[in-house]
């Protein structure tokens, strides 16, 4: 196992894991004003056309939506999980669960493009790239602009987390972490957290607004 001293610039360990970890969450709460913003637009929206909203969550299959929030759930625990055997130094653990956390980040991704592959295929395009011709409202290309900004760009922190989780793993492997050193591992931890949070949030507002 290697341990690791703390950088020069810090006091100690403690002082290192206490500054990295308010630097994550000062970088995670950008991430919240940015999800945030585009929530105050959905409601603003939504509020003016219920009906619209009402429609284009016809298109969208519920259960698919469950089944992305009920993996994204269960990727938190292994995500929890890898953490506490680091600190535990237990890295054989750490690392089963780093990788089921991968997998169930890759099941989500490949649920999503089935969803988004049968939307395309509808037509069901954001903004003017829309071609649906049998919308009953004329704003319905709004509500899909919504739905692809909102789950894309989620899509896309999914695949960062995933780049990061895959980092750690690859650094638990080589028994880096321990009791005394696992900052790494809890900063990706939390982005990963506040990620599953946010499609908590966005599952209701577009699968069962209607």
């Amino acid at each position: 196992m290697t341990m690791r001293k703390h950088a020069h610039h810090f006091k100690d360990g403690d002082h290192e894991f206490s500054a990295s970890k308010m630097g994550v969450w000062l970088f995670l709460c950008t991430e919240i004003v940015m999800f945030g913003v585009l929530f105050v637009a959905y409601f603003l929206y939504h509020n003016q056309y219920p009906e619209t909203f009402a429609e284009g969550a016809k298109f969208l299959d519920w259960r698919l939506g469950a089944l992305n929030t009920v993996v994204l759930l269960f990727s938190s625990f292994t995500m929890a999980l890898g953490i506490h055997f680091c600190q535990k130094n237990d890295s054989k653990k750490a690392v089963l669960n780093l990788a089921l956390t991968l997998i169930l980040g890759a099941v989500f991704m490949i649920v999503k493009y089935y969803e988004y592959s049968h939307k395309f295929h509808l037509g069901l395009y954001p903004g003017k790239f829309f071609s649906y011709e049998a919308a009953e409202s004329v704003n319905l290309a709004m509500y899909f602009s919504f739905y692809f900004l909102m789950t894309g760009l989620h899509g896309l922190h999914i695949l960062i987390g995933m780049g990061v989780i895959t980092w750690v793993l690859i650094r638990a492997r080589r028994g880096e972490f321990n009791s005394k050193y696992y900052t790494p591992v809890e900063g990706v931890g939390l982005f990963w957290h506040v990620i599953d949070l946010i499609w908590i949030y966005l599952f209701p507002l577009l699968y069962l607004v209607g």
